[in-house]
Order: structure tokens, then sequence, then C-alpha cells
């Protein structure tokens, strides 16, 4: 292919010389074309280049939202469930979370800025503990799963989610006997819910963006079963 181009240029330059018989404007515009020759490779490098690490950044992102909606389809979900039933002030933030199947992006940024504006206080609750405890343990080989998934190095706030929540798995999976905790420890606990509760409904309102966005069959779902609904059904009812 190569040899072949080459070829055609020498032709096409024959063709020239054979019309206009003028040998030196034929070299002066094949020496202005040579010197620009590194201009141009590095130009369409850049662009080539700027093209590729995009589409690899994306189908990283792709990847990695694969990930993080397994997350929330296994336990992510369900996990919120329980960390809102500690909070005693959630009925302010499920005001502002609760989703609209034409939500767009103005929507989306409301919600986010109320939620990093929510005054989380966390309650004692040793009935809702100890169910927490043996939820979380049931899904701690899940957990592991997606720590060692080398994808999650794209996405600095999910894998601090997935930290703070394996943190608190481990947290209870050291304590047998919940509803006689000392204050200070149950405390210690809460801080603990509250960290991993703040971070998952960051990444939860994250993942719905983007469903909204890209996947609108999954969103509408995900609509239905909002977590921070009570009457929430996957149910289409008319």
């Amino acid at each position: 292919m190569a040899g072949l181009l080459v070829l055609l240029s020498a032709s096409l330059y024959l063709i020239h010389y054979a019309i206009f018989r003028d040998s030196q404007h034929i070299f002066i515009y094949l020496l202005g074309d040579i010197a620009f020759l590194p201009i141009e490779v590095l130009f369409v490098t850049l662009i080539i280049d700027r093209v590729l690490t995009e589409r690899e950044r994306r189908s990283r992102m792709e990847k990695l939202n694969l990930v993080i909606g397994a997350f929330f389809s296994e336990m992510g979900s369900q996990l919120l469930t329980h960390l809102a039933s500690f909070d005693l002030n959630c009925d302010q933030l499920r005001d502002c979370m609760n989703l609209g199947p034409e939500w767009k992006l103005e929507e989306f940024e409301i919600a986010r800025k109320k939620a990093a504006a929510h005054d989380c206080m966390i309650g004692r609750n040793d009935d809702d503990l100890d169910d927490l405890r043996g939820f979380l343990l049931s899904r701690r080989s899940f957990m592991l799963t997606l720590l060692e998934n080398p994808s999650l190095l794209e996405h600095e706030t999910f894998t601090d989610l997935l930290w703070a929540v394996f943190h608190l798995t481990e947290e209870l999976k050291y304590r047998t006997m919940l509803d006689k905790l000392p204050e200070m420890d149950h405390q210690h606990l809460c801080s603990d819910i509250a960290r991993a509760y703040g971070l998952l409904v960051r990444e939860w309102l994250a993942y719905m963006k983007h469903l909204e966005n890209d996947y609108p069959y999954l969103y509408s779902l995900a609509v239905r079963t909002n977590p921070f609904n009570p009457k929430s059904s996957a149910v289409i009812e008319s």
C-alpha cells in the first residue's frame, strides 16, 4: 500500500513536469510540503490521540457504570432503605429524592445540592441495627469481589463508598450483642452509618442521573422502586 502511494505521487509529479516543464516549481513546492509535514503529523497525532483517549475513557466509564449498576441491583438500593431507617430527618431528604419520570439536569442538580446540605441525624434502633448487620454480612463476599475490580480506580467516590460500607460491615461483624452496646460505642457506629449513608445517597443520585440520560427503561424501573418512597412498587398501575 505504501509503495503504491509513493508510485502514485511520483507519477503525478512526472505528469506535472511533462505538462509545464518546470522542475524548479516542483522542487519548491515539494520542499515546502516536506517542511510542513512534521507539523501536519503533529496535528493529526494530537487529534487522533484525543479521539482515542476520549473513546477509551467512555469505554472505561461504561464498564464502571455496569459495576455500579450491579452494586445497586444486588445491594445498594436495599442498603439505602436500611440506612435511611436510622435517619431521624429522613423525611426532609425524601422530599427532594422523589424522582420523576421527566427529571432533567436541573432537577438532579437541585436534589444533589439538597442532599449535600442534608442534616443527617442517626438515631438508636437496636432491631434495625441487627437487621443491618445481617444484610451486610450476607453481601460481604459481593463487596470483596467489587473491591477487586481494577476499574474502580477510575471512580474515587464510588471506591470511597465501598470502603465506607465495608468498614461498617466489619464494625458490626465483631459486635455480637448490639442491644447492649455502651453509648460511646454506639455513637461510633452512628458516625460510620452516617458516613456510608451520605456517600450512598450521593452515588445513588448520580447513578439515577446516568440511567435517565442513557437508559430510560432502567430509569423507569428505578423511579417505581425508589428506596425513598415507602409506597414504591415495580407494578405499573393505571
